[in-house]
């Protein structure tokens, strides 16, 4: 029997994980999509073979978006049968629900929540403390995964088969484009993927930029920046004491393909596949060092 899935999108022209998280499910159509003018997307999806596309019983099928011009070229791209005038017409029609867009996840979540439908929200789950204790619940039941997909990146496998090799590690530097609250969790979730996230204190650095030096007792220290309007950026370099490593995190289609695959095995089987505690500490870490000033810290 197949999975139903509900996918809702965009607010932020800029996003694209809908059209990228749909054709890795669906496959897609190139002349479509050309005219969806995601010429980026486009291009990793064509270095990608048939066979690397689509997840045995799980099809997209059901999409909405705020723009109902930008719905039709979703659904006519990646091949989504059913457009909504209104994310509630997906209720009783979907099995899961993936939120793809930056704003909103609570207002959409939670009536899916609430009646037991799995969800999926793209990162970061939430900012408000409000938001983030209504939210518990479900990610300890697994009804709710939520992370960068970064997490899952290809790139990191062969950092993690190095990593003894350099052991102890004295130093992580992340850089990344955009800000703190948009995309530091792209970094922070893939040092933790690696085990290195261990933090307590936090302190925000004078810079242009969005710039944090963050440490603990007993791990590394981290120096995150987040370096605003900026090319494509995803680096990290991990500093021990017998070496180094450094890795670019670049491919998209694996690191996105990975994520829907824990999401769909959370779907059947409601083991959480990231530590609900991770999820809610991140997202207190990303909170209180966006309030932070220039040169102040604090303890978390």
């Amino acid at each position: 029997m197949v999975k139903n899935i509900g996918i809702i999108g965009m607010h932020d022209e800029g996003n694209g994980h809908p059209f990228s998280f749909s054709a890795i499910v669906n496959g897609y159509d190139r002349e479509q999509f050309k005219m969806a003018n995601w010429s980026g997307i486009l291009n990793y999806l064509e270095s990608k073979k048939e066979n690397e596309f689509g997840f045995d019983g799980v099809k997209i099928t059901h999409a909405w978006t705020q723009d109902k011009k930008i719905t039709k070229i979703l659904c006519a791209a990646c091949k989504i049968p059913n457009l909504v005038d209104n994310p509630s017409e997906m209720l009783g029609k979907i099995d899961a629900l993936i939120v793809a867009r930056d704003d909103m996840h609570a207002e959409i979540a939670l009536p899916f929540l609430k009646i037991g439908i799995p969800v999926f929200i793209d990162k970061p789950l939430t900012l408000d403390e409000e938001e983030l204790n209504s939210f518990i619940p479900y990610l300890k039941n697994g009804t709710l995964m939520s992370t960068s997909c970064m997490r899952f990146a290809r790139e990191l496998d062969s950092v993690r088969s190095d990593l003894s090799e350099i052991l102890p590690v004295k130093l992580i530097s992340a850089t990344v484009l955009n800000e703190l609250d948009r995309y530091g969790i792209h970094m922070i979730d893939a040092i933790d993927s690696l085990g290195l996230l261990s933090v307590n204190q936090v302190k925000r650095l004078d810079a242009d930029y969005d710039s944090f030096q963050l440490r603990s007792e007993n791990g590394p220290e981290i120096l995150l920046n987040c370096l605003g309007e900026v090319s494509k950026t995803f680096h990290l370099s991990i500093f021990g004491k017998k070496g180094h490593i450094h890795a670019d995190l670049h491919d998209n289609f694996n690191a996105f393909k990975r994520t829907l695959g824990y999401f769909f095995k959370m779907v059947d089987d409601k083991i959480p596949p990231i530590e609900p505690e991770k999820v809610i500490r991140i997202m207190n870490l990303i909170r209180e060092s966006k309030n932070l000033k220039p040169n102040c810290s604090i303890k978390l």
